[in-house]
């Protein structure tokens, strides 16, 4: 179980000078520009949210790869260009302009989520073209959000290109199928229903990991990001996965704040 969070540069994760550093993920002290490394000390794995924004160039690729531990591992949010602006459209030159930059990453380049528009009807030609596109050169994960993706064709082609559907969670609950499609899982945190606001119940997370223990590895990356929120949950969400022998990866001890 490889367990992250999306991003890792939230200014709140790190407290004002001179303030109690409880529960927070940077020390007061560190710069900003030495927190993927400290992140990536603490972590094994994180998403990267702003390549859906903005692409980054191949150099910075290069330079997260330099700067991380040979263990790290990093998923990559497929450009909004193929997804919200051309909505699957002529995808070839979209993939190849992403691939261009993204295998920068070497062995370090983890699942490739491909987050679709929630006004984005299913088109399964256009998926599957994409999709063939990629071929092996990335793991693949498709979050689709329109409810007419969610039929037995959808899940035939996701499991034709050992593509996974990405299971998401809003408020402790799941909002999509919690489809098997490949070899493994991929779960998205976004908000939980504990005080104080985003955090996740235990025994929300402790009913995920349970349905995590079906396949041999599965991502899970915290979305919750205001107040630690994400930090604070992917440590009790690896508590749970101890309770139940299973293997995870590396996450911090960080408490809550009082």
């Amino acid at each position: 179980m490889r367990i992250g969070t999306s991003g890792w540069q939230y200014r709140d994760w790190r407290p004002a000078k001179g303030a109690d550093e409880t529960g927070h993920l940077y020390p007061a002290a560190l710069p900003q520009r030495l927190w993927l490394e400290h992140y990536a000390a603490r972590f094994e794995t994180v998403e990267v949210n702003n390549a859906f924004y903005r692409l980054p160039e191949r150099s910075t690729f290069e330079q997260w790869r330099a700067r991380t531990p040979d263990d790290f591992c990093v998923a990559v949010k497929m450009s909004r260009y193929l997804t919200h602006i051309k909505r699957l459209k002529d995808p070839a030159e979209p993939v190849a302009r992403f691939l261009s930059r993204a295998e920068a990453l070497g062995d370090k380049l983890g699942p490739v989520l491909i987050q679709l528009p929630p006004t984005l009807k299913a088109d399964l030609p256009a998926l599957e073209e994409t999709l063939r596109l990629f071929g092996d050169r990335a793991r693949l994960v498709v979050e689709p959000r329109h409810e007419t993706w969610f039929t037995d064709e959808c899940r035939e082609l996701l499991t034709k290109h050992r593509a996974a559907l990405c299971w998401a969670d809003r408020l402790g609950r799941p909002v999509t199928p919690l489809w098997t499609t490949t070899d493994f899982l991929y779960l998205r945190l976004h908000e939980g229903r504990a005080k104080p606001w985003p955090r996740y119940g235990r025994a929300a997370l402790r009913t995920w990991v349970e349905r995590l223990a079906a396949v041999p590895e599965s991502y899970v990356f915290f979305n919750n990001d205001p107040g630690g929120a994400a930090v604070i949950d992917a440590a009790v969400l690896a508590a749970e996965a101890d309770r139940r022998g299973l293997r995870r990866t590396r996450t911090p001890d960080v408490k809550p704040r009082p």
